[in-house]
């Protein structure tokens, strides 16, 4: 088995070269903090790309951990698929290709923490369609909740970006207002939502 950090890098390197969206490296602390903080046994991830954020997971979740991640995209799953077999997590996570609006409705939970990180502007959605699959004390993550700034920065968005923005902002609007649950905002990176449930009232 080839060293796990060593992977890392390379997969870091290939993200930057290809411009592949990952965890930005001045949010990644955040994000390891807080999957080191839930330590879940049964993680669910929306959006694999590469499988950096799905691997960087599984090294700091419980050791018995395992993640159902969703990719749309044909190309990265098959990116995804190479780096997860040389990693030491082979055998724990489990791939699936489609839609994931559509792949939610077909999952059974409980899941301890979700991550999600696919198409900004479906972030309500996916919500609603998590929450039936959530364990009592379970964690949700999303990132670039913020978007460049133009979420909570002060700065209008371009045209291209205002719907993006606009469910951004109702997606941090609901999980501030979820019954029994507790959001933090982190604004390392690119703006990291952090929901925590402290009791099943979903």
């Amino acid at each position: 088995m080839e060293d796990f950090d060593q992977l890392l890098r390379e997969m870091e390197a290939f993200a930057e070269k290809q411009h592949v969206p990952i965890i930005w490296e001045s949010g990644r602390q955040a994000f390891i903090d807080a999957v080191d903080e839930a330590k879940p046994h049964r993680i669910l991830e929306i959006g694999t790309a590469i499988g950096y954020s799905a691997l960087l997971m599984l090294a700091h979740a419980a050791e018995d951990a395992e993640i159902t991640t969703l990719e749309l995209s044909p190309e990265r799953y098959e990116q995804a698929k190479a780096y997860i077999a040389r990693s030491p997590y082979a055998g724990r996570v489990h791939q699936l290709l489609g839609d994931a609006g559509e792949l939610l409705t077909q999952l059974d939970g409980p899941y301890d923490l979700v991550f999600i990180d696919a198409a900004k502007g479906q972030y309500p959605d996916y919500l609603h369609k998590v929450l039936p699959l959530l364990a009592p004390d379970a964690v949700i993550l999303a990132d670039n909740v913020l978007f460049r700034g133009y979420v909570r920065g002060g700065i209008q968005a371009p045209r291209r970006f205002r719907t993006i923005v606009k469910r951004l902002r109702a997606y941090i609007d609901e999980v501030e207002h979820l019954p029994g649950a507790e959001t933090e905002i982190l604004e390392h990176g690119d703006g990291l939502a952090m929901t925590r449930f402290r009791r099943n009232n979903l």
